[in-house]
């Protein structure tokens, strides 16, 4: 280990590091530097409180209550704060190898608690501990400010016409004002764009004459002024559309348009859109992986919260899909009868970062079945499709190419699984209990009524349970800097343990809600989460979601294999800090939800 300066050290460290020049000077008085040999009882439970902050500068120490183990410190964590505060020892401190520490005395711990940044280090919760590291994440100067309001971007007035004008008359309005459309005072008010003048008009062979309100579109889809430039993008992605009227007091003062939104960012999503828009054919598709990658990088730099650029991520994989089902309908020619693309996963939750495995079937009307080698043939090209645009075939085959048939036997599937919760149903309803349609028309109405009806189930409920604790963080003791047992994998040790009891709690509140976040925020709502808990983990997951895009955004820049497993020595000292106290939550509400539904874990 290199020299490294005590003082530099303890500087480096949160919450030093903010610490005014003035206060920082006593700690450059008082600091002392300490060793304590392994198997050293430095604290326990009972006894005389620790009278010290200790640093540690290497090594491992163990904390434990009752004998169990609630934590393990290595490398620039902190401890002896809770003796310090409380005045009581409450705990066991154990140094689990040699350690090296520095620490300083309690009376000068007691006067830097006067500064309230110092201060509330110690005091946040879990919750605001974790999204203070996401927040001291680094921001790019060179992003733009993807929170500024909706407003500021706006560059003119609304511009309108009478309900009585002709589409002249609004097309002679856009050319001198040099706009892409004009707003109809009718009501509810309307819209005629550039693209109707093309498609409803010219394309259909219509004369100037025609009044504005037979190709107006109506009811418009509004935004308030005050609306965030991404929550902006997310409504353009999700409906399709290129403009956005704003309104102010519910009075609508400007449009914003996608050439707008463009303007704020070159690899923003509306981008990546227009990209999808212009899709010449099914040779264009390879790439799409990389443009998404680029996007997810770039909104991560300018510091948008990794769940909502998941969010839309999940929009533009939905766009994609509309121009391939088109494609693959002109090739085939019309669907027998309505069908329904589904995907499930973390597509299904639009929790997908990056793309990744497929996970998707295919759904079609009963009166379909005869036609059976229609859709068969509609998901073998599709998923094909899917493949050549990035996303990698589904290594356990759940994909429309072999999940595909009638809706009355997806029925039977969905009530089975719940009806008789055999291993195997449970490991495929984890999986298809996520839908959610992307394409066709077909209406899911009976597979969302029999998902209500698990509510109802306790038994397949409880074993639900028992299968999302199969998934669960590593031992706090194996979290350790050195050796094969410092990999861990963020998502099956993080992510997935909370995805799985989210959608337990979920499907028992009732809700229809597929997003995790949605999902705890419903199930504290029916009173089966506690506040607190909900909060921490909806934390938790956010900090494991914004540290697994990073690392992995990290992967495809210097060309290694995108993967959710991850070195802790790889981490820096807060991310790692953060990291065990998110594994050690995560361990304590399965504990406790353990107990609260009588399984075993």
């Amino acid at each position: 280990m290199a020299a490294i300066d005590p003082l530099a050290y303890v500087r480096s460290i949160q919450p030093f590091r903010a610490l005014p020049q003035a206060l920082f000077d006593e700690v450059a008085g008082a600091l002392e530097v300490a060793f304590l040999p392994q198997g050293s009882r430095i604290a326990q439970a009972g006894e005389a409180p620790l009278q010290h902050l200790y640093v540690i500068r290497k090594g491992v120490v163990r904390i434990d209550r009752h004998g169990r183990n609630l934590q393990i410190l290595e490398e620039g964590e902190l401890f002896g704060y809770t003796s310090l505060i409380t005045h009581e020892a409450t705990l066991d401190v154990v140094a689990e190898e040699d350690v090296l520490a520095y620490r300083l005395p309690g009376k000068v711990f007691e006067r830097l608690l006067a500064d309230g940044q110092f201060a509330a280090h110690f005091a946040v919760g879990l919750s605001e501990r974790l999204k203070a590291s996401l927040e001291d994440s680094p921001v790019s100067p060179f992003q733009p400010d993807l929170a500024v309001r909706v407003e500021q971007l706006l560059r003119r007035p609304a511009v309108w016409v009478e309900p009585t004008s002709s589409i002249g008359e609004a097309a002679r309005i856009m050319g001198a004002e040099r706009i892409s459309s004009v707003l109809v005072r009718a009501e509810p008010p309307g819209i005629v764009t550039d693209r109707d003048l093309r498609k409803r008009v010219l394309g259909a062979g219509l004369g100037p004459d025609v009044n504005v309100k037979q190709v107006m579109s109506q009811p418009l889809r509004t935004a308030p002024a005050e609306t965030p430039l991404y929550d902006a993008w997310a409504v353009l992605l999700e409906a399709g559309l290129h403009h956005l009227p704003i309104t102010r007091d519910g009075e609508i003062v400007g449009v914003l348009t996608a050439t707008d939104v463009l303007r704020s960012t070159s690899h923003g999503p509306v981008a990546v859109l227009r990209n999808i828009e212009r899709l010449p054919s099914r040779a264009s598709l390879p790439g799409y992986a990389s443009r998404v990658a680029e996007m997810a990088s770039s909104l991560l730099a300018g510091g948008l919260d990794a769940v909502v650029i998941a969010g839309l991520v999940a929009r533009l994989n939905d766009a994609l899909l509309r121009p391939i089902l088109r494609w693959a309908e002109a090739d085939l020619g019309p669907p027998p009868a309505p069908y329904a693309w589904m995907v499930f996963g973390s597509e299904g939750r639009m929790e997908q970062t990056l793309l990744t495995d497929q996970d998707n079937a295919l759904v079609y009307a009963d009166e379909g079945a005869a036609r059976a080698d229609w859709y068969r043939t509609l998901a073998e090209r599709v998923n094909a499709d899917l493949e050549a645009a990035g996303f990698p075939p589904c290594p356990g085959g759940y994909m429309a190419r072999q999940w595909h048939g009638p809706l009355s036997d997806w029925a039977r599937r969905f009530e089975g699984w719940i009806e008789v919760p055999t291993p195997k149903a449970l490991l495929v309803a984890s999986i298809f209990f996520d839908f959610r349609r992307v394409g066709g028309t077909l209406g899911l109405e009976s597979l969302e009524a029999l998902l209500d009806r698990a509510s109802q189930r306790p038994l397949f409920l409880r074993l639900l349970a028992a299968d999302a604790f199969e998934r669960h963080p590593p031992p706090l003791l194996l979290l350790r800097l050195k050796g094969e047992s410092s990999v861990v994998d963020l998502k099956g040790h993080g992510i997935s343990p909370i995805v799985g009891l989210a959608r337990r709690f979920a499907l028992e509140a009732g809700t229809r809600s597929r997003g995790t976040l949605a999902r705890l925020e419903r199930a504290a709502r029916s009173g089966l989460l506690d506040e607190d808990t909900a909060a921490t983990m909806s934390e938790t997951y956010r900090f494991l979601l914004g540290l697994r895009l990073r690392l992995q955004l990290r992967m495809v820049a210097d060309g290694r294999p995108v993967t959710s497993k991850v070195k802790l020595a790889e981490l820096g000292e807060i991310e790692r800090s953060r990291l065990k106290d998110a594994f050690r939550a995560i361990r304590h509400w399965q504990e406790r939800s353990a107990f609260q539904l009588g399984v075993d874990f």
